[in-house]
């Protein structure tokens, strides 16, 4: 069957447009197959979880202010983890074991985030720490203070602790008992680790109730 001109050009538009379709699909799925953090730097990683509103409308403590230096890869910033048996921080009612009716309150760690500035022979690292923070049967106060300790530490038989800092934060309980908190350390800075040991240091994270007793930082109140 032969075809004037104008239907010539009708029906070559037409599977220019159908082609386009098909490459603009195969995109769209090729998109979709890719990582979100892979897309995102470090530090655009670090802000979405710690430096803007969430979901969950967190209160956010110590905003993580510009730094000056060299910005760390990913892998030259050591992992962060949250120490074995400091994961969650109960309280009990005066007098009381923190154990089944008698708890007012438990908080617990969530999620992490590091991310490390080189300043000549110094790494400053700051250390995202999110959670949340749960009345219990015995009734949490207006507000609670969480204790938190940060450090960085030398791996491998007999751990080393490069450096360790303890802080505190304050949280406004809600109606419902629930409350997710956000607390970013921006004050961790140790020695440049040489290439032979850089691998072994760890970040690790977690509750210090005797953070409550001595001295620590305390995070000022967020502004309104």
């Amino acid at each position: 069957m032969e075809y004037g001109p104008l239907k010539m050009r009708e029906l070559r538009s037409q599977a220019a447009l159908r082609r386009g379709r098909v490459i603009a699909l195969a995109l769209s799925v090729a998109l979709a197959g890719a990582s979100p953090a892979a897309a995102q730097s470090l530090t655009d990683r670090f802000k979405s979880l710690f430096g803007g509103k969430s979901d969950e409308q967190a209160q956010t403590t110590t905003p993580a202010p510009s730094q000056p230096g060299e910005a760390q890869s990913e892998d030259d910033c050591p992992p962060v983890t949250v120490r074995a048996g400091a994961s969650t921080y109960a309280v009990a009612a005066p007098g009381k074991q923190a154990v089944g009716n008698d708890v007012r309150y438990q908080a617990s760690i969530t999620k992490m985030a590091r991310e490390c500035i080189r300043n000549g022979s110094e790494i400053t690292a700051r250390i995202g720490i999110q959670g949340r923070v749960v009345a219990g049967p015995a009734g949490a106060p207006s507000s609670v203070e969480i204790p938190l300790r940060v450090a960085v530490v030398q791996g491998g038989i007999g751990e080393k602790v490069i450096g360790s800092k303890a802080y505190r934060t304050t949280v406004t309980m809600s109606e419902d008992g629930s409350v997710p908190f956000t607390f970013v350390a921006e004050d961790m800075v140790y020695p440049l680790p040489s290439a032979a040991v850089a691998d072994s240091y760890i970040f690790y994270v977690g509750f210090d109730p005797q953070a409550l007793s001595g001295p620590s930082k305390a995070a000022p109140k967020k502004k309104k």
